[in-house]
């Protein structure tokens, strides 16, 4: 492996932890298309911040898609306050609103330098080794990744810092504003450390990775636990592991890699939906299964109870009965009647079931509670 490819995969675990930490909040906060509003509504901020600095590397441009993102927010929530159009439809009327600005704005007075839309939505990873940060002549590495790190370790900090608020912002915050945390200046926060984000990433990745790799990531992980602080951490791994292999898939088959990135998460996400411990497709459908046994042998136990011990005992009691009475058929009746009996519920007497204590203790609780 060349130091190149070494540089580009550091660059694009950078980025998948720095997006992965506030896209965690957003995820909970229900704001996942809030990802995509400031990912594409910073472009203006930008395009203002080169024309201020004529610079591309220049740290105002982080700070004006900063602005930029905090302005998409606040327009978005204003015009979802008004009770007149819905947020859904607030944050596509705003966001494709900046971003077509941003689109004029490069097109306009920015057409001869390396400012495009085309790097602004897909990012060439591939070119990240080539902008090198050089300090007294001293060769630091790509410039991307002190970039994405800097300001990943910024949300990292910030979270740390404010972990028990943000915590019960996310959760609760008429609360958090009643022991007097500002809630609300925590939610700009975020949103400004989102848009930061973003900005320090999709001259690498693009806004499309951007997008994935804030909301993809936590959504696996919050299919695998319910802790919050283990759902950033599950987050974090989740967005680095599908770096490194969208890489190495677009390494092996000469793809977009960005583009393979976003299909690593994509496919983290699938397979994690249907084998997820709890919320997994598998888990719900063992349950069901589980369900549908346990539901089966509380009416059989609940039908012998009733006519234990009745003129119609011997007729009502037969294991051959119960396709009849039941509506089940002959394997599942007997499945039903074999698990029962593993339980220690019932027993059979040739053709006859029998109820033990526990199965008339189960019935009578199964009554009660029905």
């Amino acid at each position: 492996m060349s130091t190149f490819q070494l540089e580009i995969q550091l660059v694009a675990a950078v980025v998948a932890a720095a997006c992965a930490l506030p896209g965690t909040f957003l995820i909970l906060k229900r704001m996942a298309m809030m990802s995509d509003a400031i990912s594409h509504a910073i472009l203006p901020g930008i395009v203002i911040g080169f024309f201020l600095t004529g610079n591309l590397s220049s740290p105002l441009l982080i700070l004006g898609g900063a602005a930029a993102g905090l302005l998409t927010v606040v327009l978005v929530e204003w015009i979802r306050k008004t009770d007149r159009v819905r947020e859904d439809a607030a944050i596509g009327l705003v966001f494709s609103s900046l971003f077509a600005v941003g689109v004029i704005l490069i097109a306009r007075f920015a057409s001869d330098v390396h400012l495009d839309t085309d790097a602004v939505l897909l990012g060439e990873l591939a070119f990240v080794p080539f902008d090198r940060l050089e300090i007294a002549g001293y060769d630091l590495g790509p410039q991307a990744l002190y970039a994405t790190g800097g300001v990943g370790l910024l949300c990292m900090g910030f979270i740390l810092l404010f972990y028990k608020e943000l915590k019960l912002a996310t959760f609760d915050g008429a609360l958090c504003a009643t022991l007097g945390f500002l809630p609300g200046v925590l939610h700009y926060a975020l949103m400004g450390l989102v848009s930061m984000t973003a900005v320090a990433a999709f001259d690498a990745v693009g806004s499309i990775l951007v997008v994935a790799l804030m909301v993809g990531p936590p959504v696996s992980a919050y299919l695998v636990t319910n802790r919050f602080g283990h759902m950033i951490l599950y987050s974090v791994a989740l967005g680095i592991t599908a770096s490194i292999l969208g890489y190495w898939v677009a390494h092996l088959f000469d793809a977009s890699i960005a583009g393979c990135m976003a299909v690593m998460v994509g496919l983290q996400f699938a397979i994690l939906f249907c084998v997820a411990p709890e919320q997994g497709l598998l888990a719900a459908w063992k349950r069901r299964r589980r369900q549908k046994w346990q539901f089966a042998i509380k009416m059989l136990v609940i039908h012998l109870l009733q006519h234990e011990a009745t003129p119609e005992a011997e007729q009502e009691c037969r294991i051959d009965h119960l396709q009849g009475h039941m509506a089940w058929e002959e394997s599942f009746a007997q499945g039903v009647v074999t698990r029962a009996a593993s339980q220690n519920l019932l027993h059979t007497v040739g053709e006859y079931l029998e109820l033990t204590h526990t199965g008339r203790e189960l019935a009578r609780e199964a009554i009660v509670h029905s």
